[in-house]
C-alpha cells in the first residue's frame, strides 16, 4: 500500500495549488481519503476527507469555500484544488487512508510522505 502526495510549492497570497494523492496497492472502497496538515511546531490538523464510494465530502471550517476535494475513482487519485490561499495554510500536506468522513488523524493510515506548500504574504 502506497499513497505519493505530490503538487505542493511556493505561491503568493491569493494563489492556487492542487495536490494530488495517488494510491497504489490499496483498494479504497468503503474508506476515504483525508488530507491533513501540519505546520512546524504544530500537531497535525484535518484538512478534508472524501468517503471514496459516496463522494461524500468534509472540510475544516477555515478553508470551506477556498479547497475542494475530489477523487477519480478509475485512476485511485484524489485531489485537493486550494484557491485563494493564505499564509496561514502554509505547511507539509499528508494524505491518508481512514474512516469515511472522520477528522481525527489517529484513525488513518498508510500516510504519505507528504507536499510541502508554502504561501507568501
Amino acid at each position: 500500500v502506497q499513497l505519493v502526495e505530490s503538487g505542493g510549492g511556493l505561491v503568493r497570497t491569493g494563489g492556487s495549488l492542487r495536490l494530488s494523492c495517488a494510491a497504489s496497492g490499496i483498494a479504497i472502497d468503503e474508506d476515504a481519503i483525508g488530507w491533513f496538515r501540519q505546520a512546524p511546531g504544530k500537531e497535525r490538523e484535518f484538512v478534508a476527507s472524501i468517503a471514496w464510494s459516496a463522494g461524500s465530502t468534509r472540510y475544516t471550517d477555515s478553508v470551506k469555500g477556498r479547497f475542494t476535494i475530489s477523487r477519480d475513482n478509475a485512476g485511485s487519485t484524489a485531489y485537493l484544488q486550494m484557491n485563494s490561499l493564505k499564509p496561514e495554510d502554509t505547511a507539509v500536506y499528508f494524505c491518508a487512508v481512514g474512516p469515511p468522513l472522520s477528522s481525527n488523524p489517529r484513525l488513518y493510515h498508510d500516510w504519505g510522505q507528504g507536499t510541502q506548500v508554502t504561501v507568501s504574504s
